[in-house]
């Protein structure tokens, strides 16, 4: 790997839900075009992303752009599974110059969780379903499905009354 990629990790999707949503409501997914990168055969097969799909999609400033204009991201509360998204958006948009587009209120949904239920070991997200008795929607490690499933356990936390900030 050349050594101006060591250490980096493309996002190749932003998936987003919003969890005040009507029932039925689609899911929608802004797929971003690697700039640095190109899809390797192991990504398809974890995400089932192909090069030429995500040659479809938009950059990573005018993704960050969408989520801000038509997702108000910045105003919203926002949850990933674990830090590493909220990480890799903060590493991208410092290292692209790109106006960050969530607002300061994040939660590790993960810890959440793992406080919710008295873990000892934080879960995985497919993990967490289970333990939740709820099933998997969509192919694991595809960001919308994954943005999907993450919002059904947000929501189960907030039923059970145990989610940190309401969303």
């Amino acid at each position: 790997m050349p050594a101006h990629l060591r250490g980096h990790r493309p996002s190749c999707r932003l998936p987003a839900v919003h969890c005040r949503v009507p029932p039925g409501a689609a899911r929608h997914r802004i797929l971003v075009r690697p700039v640095r990168s190109t899809v390797s055969e192991f990504c398809t097969e974890l995400t089932g992303l192909t090069q030429h799909e995500v040659d479809g999609g938009v950059s990573f400033a005018e993704a960050c752009r969408l989520l801000a204009a038509e997702h108000h991201a910045g105003s919203r509360p926002w949850a990933s599974w674990g830090d590493y998204d909220r990480n890799q958006f903060t590493r991208q948009c410092q290292n692209t110059r790109t106006s960050y587009p969530f607002g300061q209120h994040h939660t590790n949904a993960k810890a959440a969780f793992t406080e919710a239920y008295g873990l000892r070991k934080r879960p995985g997200m497919a993990q967490a379903l289970e333990i939740a008795g709820r099933r998997l929607e969509g192919r694991h490690h595809r960001g919308e499905d994954d943005a999907w499933n993450i919002a059904a356990l947000v929501l189960h936390l907030s039923e059970r009354g145990v989610w940190p900030d309401p969303c």
